[in-house]
């Protein structure tokens, strides 16, 4: 109240929110892996001579581009984060209160209550990130998808010969030409009805949805190599159609098993995409891989 005993308080201000910001330097969510509570600042109270109350700071989560917010108990998705510098609200502070000010009439010039501030929003947050890579590896387990990213990047995922050895995607920037780089994706193996979530199920599939080109890695030594391709194809296509529409390479590991007059005659069986052979134990065909995956790397970024 002022001193001629009018009203004059000031409204409070909101509480502060918490936001998710893109950063494209954030390859993982590891960093918020043990941060289970966050919590924003409330709003300042309003003051005398109608001056508004501070509002509460915000608190800014950043996450890698292709983080996704879900509601804990409905599993609806709320947002995505896909640009650098992209800033959502996750929850939202608290509405500030209304100073005694708005409660003024012609009928009741001296109101002596205010509208008390809301309670910000509290509640359970799934976040979940979408692999954002160039190269996808698509394999059944033991096709040589972790051997290869540990040979032509600095990545160091798990390796053993049993399946799913790979329980997490892993990453690796691997080198090319004249300082050039691309990232690649080691997706953990897929195995035939995976859409319907046997083995590890679309656990992993959704972040096929990311990466720009699809590398397939079928053994020299499988029974079929293009009856091998089809099934993970299919496995793609009942995830996600859309899938389809992305460049496919094929790279027939273990080729080290191979001498020249096999080669020969695998050739015209193989599905009619891109394909090399490559062994990476003996470090072979990786240079003609890597030629390979740039040259369709920059057909898919033409404007």
């Amino acid at each position: 109240m002022n001193s001629r005993g009018g009203p004059d308080g000031g409204d409070g201000g909101r509480g502060g929110h918490i936001i998710l910001k893109g950063n494209k330097q954030l390859w993982t969510l590891h960093h918020l892996r043990y941060r289970k509570h966050v919590i924003a600042k409330g709003g300042g109270n309003g003051g005398a001579s109608g001056k508004s109350g501070a509002f509460g700071e915000d608190v800014i989560l950043e996450v890698p581009l292709g983080t996704i917010a879900k509601d804990f108990e409905t599993g609806e998705v709320q947002f995505e984060i896909n640009e650098d510098g992209e800033e959502k609200i996750l929850l939202s502070g608290g509405r500030g209160g209304l100073g005694n000010t708005h409660f003024k009439s012609s009928t009741h010039q001296n109101p002596r209550y205010a509208q008390p501030g809301e309670e910000g929003e509290e509640r359970w947050k799934v976040l979940e990130l979408k692999l954002l890579a160039d190269v996808g590896l698509v394999g059944f387990p033991n096709a040589g998808k972790s051997t290869l990213l540990s040979v032509i990047s600095a990545a160091t995922p798990k390796i053993a010969n049993y399946a799913f050895t790979t329980l997490a995607p892993n990453l690796g920037v691997v080198e090319y030409r004249d300082y050039k780089s691309f990232v690649m994706a080691d997706i953990p193996g897929i195995i035939e009805g995976a859409h319907e979530g046997k083995g590890l199920g679309t656990r992993f599939l959704r972040h096929i949805e990311r990466n720009a080109i699809l590398l397939f890695m079928v053994p020299a030594d499988s029974k079929d190599i293009t009856k091998e391709y089809h099934i993970l194809l299919n496995e793609l296509e009942q995830f996600n159609p859309e899938l389809l529409v992305k460049d496919r390479l094929l790279a027939i590991t273990k080729s080290d098993l191979l001498d020249e007059e096999l080669k020969k005659e695998i050739i015209p069986t193989l599905p009619k995409i891109p394909y090399v052979f490559i062994s990476s134990l003996t470090k072979t065909g990786l240079t003609e891989l890597k030629d390979l995956l740039w040259e369709h790397l920059n057909r898919k970024y033409e404007f």
